[in-house]
């Protein structure tokens, strides 16, 4: 994928993690976290903007994008926060602004409470905090993984491009759609979409809910106001259990801030920062 290349290799306890870093080193560290079912990719145009004040690091979760995709792989929440804390150790990094999406909400927050991964200031954008979460439509998927594993590839297409075009509120421009659905296709791609469905279980948020008080860093809270995977109301929620942290709806975009509305998620994100 030329346009979005992660060049870089780290082998995780749940298979090949594919990485990359932009801009200086020295600069303050700025790690960014993507959900389900999605990739790196979504943080392209925040990456690169915030790569001008920051070093910035993106990956691929074990099981999405460009990283390893394999049958029996553990691709859970709790497997990728033990992945994440290890990926800050390779890299270095002791206390990096964190920014992290949907699924990776959680695994930034199991990484910090439950593994101890210190972070400076956190950013959760339309996370995956709370239970319950999932759509009717995730929930029926994981309850019938391996029915849906059979399905044709061609209807398999169609299900997934329908599936992430509805977490845009816009929509989404049809290269960047074919971007994100093209890692679910193919022999390996489909039985890891709905792996990570099957593997998605909620008693790995309600681990950890009971702590969320505990945080005690600068935590900033940004939501799609106009959000149909996750309500706003979940965001509003969130902000009032974690202590101190501030709320910021975006006007008009869904559940995919990075692609509805960039300018103002980076805009939003510099001023958390600073």
């Amino acid at each position: 994928m030329s346009d979005w290349p992660l060049k870089e290799t780290y082998r995780s306890a749940s298979g090949e993690v594919r990485w990359t870093r932009l801009g200086e080193a020295g600069k303050p560290p700025v790690v960014l976290l993507h959900g389900t079912p999605f990739s790196s990719y979504v943080w392209r145009a925040i990456a690169r903007s915030l790569a001008h004040r920051h070093q910035v690091f993106v990956w691929d979760m074990p099981g999405y994008g460009a990283s390893e995709k394999y049958a029996g792989q553990d691709v859970s929440l709790a497997a990728q926060g033990g992945v994440f804390t290890e990926l800050l150790n390779h890299w270095e990094l002791d206390e990096p602004l964190v920014v992290a999406h949907d699924f990776g909400g959680a695994v930034a927050l199991r990484a910090h409470l439950l593994h101890g991964a210190r972070y400076r200031r956190l950013a959760l954008v339309d996370p995956v905090a709370l239970a319950p979460w999932g759509s009717p439509f995730f929930r029926l998927v994981g309850e019938h993984a391996p029915v849906f594993e059979q399905l044709p590839p061609a209807l398999h297409r169609a299900l997934v491009r329908e599936y992430v075009s509805s977490a845009s509120g816009p929509g989404l421009h049809p290269r960047t759609l074919d971007r994100l659905v093209d890692p679910w296709l193919g022999d390996s791609g489909q039985p890891a979409f709905y792996r990570q469905i099957a593997q998605a279980d909620q008693r790995h948020t309600q681990e950890m809910e009971g702590r969320y008080g505990e945080i005690a860093l600068p935590v900033l809270v940004c939501w799609g106001a106009d959000d149909t995977w996750i309500p706003q109301e979940r965001g509003r929620e969130l902000a009032t259990v974690i202590p101190g942290a501030r709320l910021h709806l975006v006007p008009g975009a869904g559940h995919l801030v990075q692609e509805d509305a960039p300018a103002e998620l980076t805009a939003t994100l510099l001023d958390h920062f600073a």
